[in-house]
């Protein structure tokens, strides 16, 4: 089996595939320069799964996995989660002071998520974007000036660089949900992998186009799902990239569907919005 996931190898992506309970043994790792990229091998078939960041506590949503999933809601799907605990490190060439480090570069992600650290220990240094955590690691690896990376412990040692200090998060217990993506086959629920023993389920929707805009549009639309006691667990904008003042919205609700009321809410939500795609359910990995 195929699994595509961000690369190189070294970055949290990486670490999260390796330790979550859905990547059978001896699958083949599919590496990939960026999060459209491993969703879009999944959906040509060139891989046969893969696993993607979606929202990180203290950051929120990462936004190309909620683009990538609507463009591809036709051929993929949403099959599990993976909640993983988030450690960064700051990582150099060789031991070097704080003070002479001249610029910080990461994945936009960790950047923020350890920004209040990087604020007040190195407030002159430049903050510069990578495509990953790893891949900025590897370039501090190969540069000559007094750079150092924003990344996972483990990619010190890939790359033959030093752990200056480890655990620079902002807040205890960052965590980044990860979710399990497969090929979708028809309709219906994603495959269990916990072999059925998951008491709880999701699914995530994503919905847009209310109609004419008017006071409470989105509440209307919303009350598909209250009045029939489905429970909404987080609701997410974004643009349509059209123009502005035009949002898609996603939603992720307790309950799968092929049961009563999460389908008669959908088709509720349907009367409501132009359109609606199901992207998934699952079992929950929340209690």
């Amino acid at each position: 089996m195929r699994v595509a996931y961000l690369g190189p190898a070294g970055t949290f992506s990486e670490d999260a595939l390796e330790v979550s309970h859905f990547a059978p043994e001896g699958f083949e790792p599919m590496l990939c320069e960026t999060i459209p990229e491993a969703i879009d091998a999944l959906a040509t078939g060139e891989a046969d799964r893969a696993m993607v960041p979606v929202e990180n506590s203290i950051e929120g949503s990462v936004r190309p996995t909620l683009d990538g999933l609507i463009e591809h809601a036709d051929e993929v799907r949403i099959a599990g989660e993976f909640d993983h605990e988030i450690r960064s490190a700051l990582i150099a060439r060789s031991s070097v002071n704080f003070e002479s480090i001249e610029a910080v570069i990461s994945h936009p992600q960790p950047l923020a998520q350890c920004a209040l650290f990087l604020r007040t220990e190195l407030p002159k240094a430049e903050l510069r974007v990578a495509s990953s955590t790893s891949a900025a690691v590897k370039q501090v690896a190969n540069a000559n000036e007094q750079w150092a990376a924003v990344g996972p412990a483990r990619a010190a040692e890939l790359y033959d660089c030093v752990v200056l200090r480890e655990g620079i998060e902002d807040e205890p217990g960052n965590v980044t949900r990860f979710l399990w993506l497969e090929p979708r086959e028809g309709e219906g629920v994603g495959s269990d992998p916990t072999g059925g023993t998951g008491s709880s389920w999701k699914t995530s929707l994503a919905f847009a186009e209310l109609g004419a805009d008017h006071p409470g549009a989105l509440v209307d639309a919303l009350q598909e799902f209250s009045s029939r006691q489905v429970n909404l667990v987080r609701i997410e904008s974004r643009p349509m990239r059209r123009e502005l003042g035009r949002y898609r919205f996603f939603i992720d609700i307790e309950g799968r569907t092929g049961a009563d009321p999460i389908d008669a809410a959908i088709e509720g939500l349907k009367s409501k919005a132009e359109w609606v795609r199901n992207l998934g359910s699952y079992p929950s990995q929340s209690p």
